[in-house]
């Protein structure tokens, strides 16, 4: 499924936070992947897999695009039918 089809639900997240680098994009849904800038703050690196595989579960996908210091933009699509 691709987000441009029709019959999705989309839900978009969008921040103006610090961005994640691009050698680290394909890692964030890792299970346990903490990112480089991540070391001061709390948590286990399960937030993202959590939130892939359910999406998963139901039958939709997560895409991510974001640009250091620029932000990033979380695009979720789950099919309607």
């Amino acid at each position: 499924m691709s987000l441009r089809e029709y019959n999705n639900a989309l839900i978009i997240i969008k921040d103006n936070g610090q961005g994640i680098e691009e050698s680290e994009l394909e890692h964030i849904f890792d299970r346990f992947y903490r990112g480089s800038k991540a070391d001061k703050v709390f948590g286990a690196g399960l937030g993202l897999a959590i939130a892939k595989a359910t999406i998963g579960i139901h039958k939709g996908v997560i895409q991510v695009k974001s640009k250091p210091k620029m932000g990033s933009t979380f695009t979720i699509a789950l099919p309607l039918t």
